[in-house]
């Protein structure tokens, strides 16, 4: 049987998340050497510029050292562009999400705050692989702007893409909308189907958000699937070193990325309920 792997991803990382993520994240050390991929925002909802906490700063370069991996998720992880113009444009801004800051952005918009999130990874020398929109939303102009970036990656909900050429491979990933206690039970529903389904599929990844960390029903479900996961035979790894490991193996094969990778799609994310968060 072909390796299976399992990709830890915490999303939206910031000043006024990280007391959410501390005792998960030591958990997770507690059960051996499991790298994590870090979904940072570099000024959540513009009151959390991440350079005013250096214990954060440092946590995450002790993090790097230790096998993990950054990537930038938006800058304010905020929508604070102007009123929704329209009914989809308003139930995707106001009831699938409020953070879906990269939706509506034009290509010139998108390229300023990527390369503000950027500039922050390289005044700390992080080296960084990959980029994932809040809510998984990029308008038509974001997806040209990461065309023109030193960037390997972005994904939603089910694929990574290849970039510059968004070329798709299948990734699938189970996540929570922990706001409310119906949709806890719903969540933990949809997310057990969808994992025994997915038993034989070559990754999952595990989307953790702060307001998951909040309620004991959503941290014991996160940590149970990752140890049961481990249990069975899964490997742990970073997004990027997955991609990095499928990039090789297509190689090995003889075959180009694209041949080995599903179609690109740029669909909304189809995850039945939203989480509060990315």
């Amino acid at each position: 049987m072909a390796e299976r792997s399992l990709l830890l991803v915490l999303h939206d990382v910031a000043p006024h998340t990280w007391a959410d993520y501390q005792p998960l994240v030591q958990a997770v050390d507690a059960l051996g050497n499991i790298p994590m991929t870090w979904l940072v925002v570099p000024h959540f909802h513009h009151r959390a510029p991440l350079e005013a906490h250096p214990a954060l700063c440092s946590l995450l370069e002790q993090r790097l050292a230790r096998g993990d991996e950054l990537a930038l998720h938006g800058y304010f992880h905020a929508d604070d562009g102007p009123p929704p113009s329209g009914p989809r444009d308003w139930f995707m801004r106001r009831v699938y999400t409020h953070e879906g800051e990269f939706y509506r952005l034009s290509e010139a918009a998108a390229l300023t705050r990527l390369h503000r999130g950027l500039e922050l990874f390289e005044r700390y020398r992080w080296p960084v692989q990959g980029f994932v929109a809040p809510a998984w939303l990029m308008s038509a102009g974001t997806r040209q702007a990461l065309r023109r970036l030193p960037l390997r990656y972005t994904s939603d909900m089910q694929h990574l893409y290849r970039l510059p050429d968004f070329t798709a491979v299948a990734a699938p990933g189970l996540v929570w909308s922990a706001r409310s206690a119906w949709r806890r039970s719903v969540s933990h529903w949809v997310c057990e189907q969808r994992r025994q389904r997915w038993r034989q599929e070559p990754v999952i990844r595990l989307g953790l958000h702060p307001v998951d960390m909040r309620h004991g029903r959503s941290r014991r479900y996160w940590l149970d699937t990752l140890g049961q996961l481990l249990e069975e035979g899964r490997r742990p790894m970073t997004k990027a070193g997955w991609l990095a490991a499928q990039e090789a193996g297509a190689s090995a094969s003889g075959l180009s990325w694209s041949q080995s990778s599903a179609a690109p799609g740029n669909s909304v994310p189809s995850s039945g309920l939203r989480s509060s968060g990315s």
